[in-house]
This record gives structure tokens, C-alpha cells and sequence, in this order.
């Protein structure tokens, strides 16, 4: 057997560390592409923002709803049918790792949480994006609407989209949310957990729901006490847009009454194009993520069509 001199042998294994070491950046690089920053509202609450997919792509902003985060999109994150798009989300003002300003008027004033957008929308220099909002996450795009137009996005997508907080358009559960304002933390988390098993039909992996339930624990208290007061316009909002619109329901919706909202939708908005999913609730693109994504695709490529 041949030695090797002891110099050229170090620096052989040196070499070989340092190819090790890029490996494992790439590989690192590769796991965890998102990158995240923040954005500053109009009165003062920081937005904490994420990115994931291709930078030069169509940019796409998902809305979460009530006790929600931006891990509520993981399945559009992950989504290789929605890779080729700018993936951007967001944590609502009183969720995940965004501000949670204490006083009431940060929650029930509407054009707040539209300001919070529009930050999101500037400071993103996201180019006319097409925006998709969850539930609560609807409404704060119609009040996003009201305020500044459509001029500046491509599209809207409503899923289990909150149209107006009205009794005939949701579901009650007045219990639950009476138990959600509690001041006593067991009552307050069991109410949590009742909601999030409200918004499915059909549950995701137990792995997700545990993520969800801690996503509802970081919620403010002080959003949950008086969310139900948020002034929407939607009346206003929808009825001005010209780009186009899409709305998915959920047949088994348990959260929001699917065809009133549909209708309310619709009568504001006579354009809008409405999809229902069948054996689906609250959340069809946690529920049904494979055709939730190809519908998104579909519609972005004919609201983006020099784009694809």
C-alpha cells in the first residue's frame, strides 16, 4: 500500500470537508427557499411577510383567516402545480408573528386590516397580484377593495370566503364564540380547538392539525374579544371590481352558510364565478389542496395570460 505524504492528504480532506459543506448549504438552501421580512401599517402594526416559490413569477397573496397564520397556505407553499408562481403570505394583525396592538379599534375598523394589505402589496413590490383570501381573510380584501380599487391587482379568489359578518350568512355557533372571549384560558383554548373543528369536513393529518391548534393559541386575545365588530364593506368593494373574480365554497361548509354568501357574492358582483366543492367544508384547500391548487392555476393563467 502507498502513503500518501501527509500535506496532500490534508489538504485532500480538507477539500472533501468544504465539498461537504457546500453540499449541505445547497441542500439547506433547497429545504427552506422562503424568505421573510416585514412590513409596517398605516398605524403602526408590523406585518411579518414570507415568500416562497419563483421570485419572477405571477405573484400570488394568500389572505389566512381567524386564528389562523401564513402556515395555514402550507399546502399552496408546497405545491409543485404552484411553484412557477411568487408565493406570498402573510400573518393578519393579531396573528402568528405579527403586531398584536391591544385596543379595540385595531380590530373593528375594517379599512385597518385593508391598510395592512395594501403594505403587504407595497412593500412586497408585488406588481398586480392575485389575491386569494380564507374565510375572514375574504373580508379583509373586500374592505382592501372599498379603499383603494382594483387597479393594482390582477384577481380576487374568495375561499369559505366571510362576504359580511350577517347573521344569514353564518353558521351559528354562539357558544363557541362566546367561549373564545373567555378570560379563563381552558374554556378559551377547548373554544379554539370547537372552531378549528368546525372548519372541516374532512380533517388534514393530525400533523397539520396540531400546527393549526398552536396557530389558533397565538391568536390575541384581545382580536378574538371583538373581531365579530369588524366593520366590511363589501357592498362597496365588490361592486366596483372589473378584474376577475372566483369564489369556493365547501358543500358541508359548518362555518359560513356557503349559499347565501355565494348569493350576497354574486348580487354584488354579477361576474364573479362560483365553484362548489362537494363532500368539502370550510376549507377546501386544506380539504381538497390538489384541485383547490389546479383551480387556482387555471384561474391565474386566464386572469395572467401573456404569463403562461
Amino acid at each position: 500500500m502507498t502513503l500518501l505524504p501527509f500535506g496532500i492528504l490534508s489538504r485532500a480532506l480538507v477539500a472533501c470537508l468544504l465539498a461537504l459543506a457546500a453540499t449541505a448549504i445547497n441542500l439547506a438552501w433547497a429545504e427552506t427557499p422562503s424568505k421573510h421580512y416585514t412590513a409596517v401599517s398605516s398605524d403602526g402594526v408590523t406585518l411579518s411577510i414570507q415568500e416562497a416559490g419563483d421570485p419572477s413569477g405571477t405573484p400570488v397573496i394568500f389572505v389566512h383567516g381567524l386564528l389562523g397564520s401564513h402556515l395555514s397556505w402550507q399546502a399552496q407553499v408546497d405545491s409543485p402545480a404552484l411553484q412557477r408562481y411568487r408565493l406570498i403570505t402573510y400573518d393578519l394583525r393579531g396573528h402568528g408573528q405579527s403586531g398584536h396592538p391591544s385596543a379595540p379599534q385595531m380590530y373593528t375598523d375594517g379599512l385597518r386590516w385593508a391598510d395592512d394589505l395594501d403594505a403587504v402589496i407595497r412593500k412586497s413590490k408585488s406588481g398586480r397580484p392575485m389575491l386569494v383570501g380564507w374565510s375572514l381573510g375574504a373580508a379583509v380584501i373586500s374592505n382592501y377593495l372599498a379603499k383603494y380599487g382594483d387597479a393594482d391587482i390582477a384577481g380576487v379568489v374568495y375561499v369559505g370566503g366571510v362576504i359580511e359578518l350577517d347573521a344569514a350568512q353564518i353558521q351559528p355557533h354562539p357558544e363557541v364564540y362566546r367561549d373564545m372571549s373567555s378570560l379563563d384560558l381552558r374554556t378559551r383554548l377547548d373554544a379554539e380547538r370547537a372552531f378549528l373543528t368546525l372548519c372541516f369536513h374532512r380533517p388534514p393529518v393530525d400533523e397539520v392539525v396540531q400546527r393549526l391548534l398552536a396557530n389558533a393559541a397565538l391568536a390575541s386575545f384581545d382580536m378574538q374579544r371583538v373581531v365579530h365588530r369588524m366593520t366590511v364593506d363589501a357592498a362597496k368593494g365588490l361592486q366596483g371590481v372589473r378584474k376577475p373574480m372566483l369564489q369556493i365554497y365547501g358543500e358541508l361548509d359548518a362555518l359560513v352558510r356557503a349559499d347565501a354568501s355565494a348569493g350576497r357574492a354574486q348580487q354584488l358582483n354579477p361576474s364573479i364565478r362560483t365553484l362548489f366543492y362537494p363532500d368539502t367544508g370550510h376549507a377546501p384547500f386544506l380539504e381538497s389542496p390538489q384541485r383547490f391548487n389546479d383551480d387556482l392555476a387555471g384561474f391565474i393563467a386566464k386572469a395572467h395570460p401573456v404569463d403562461h
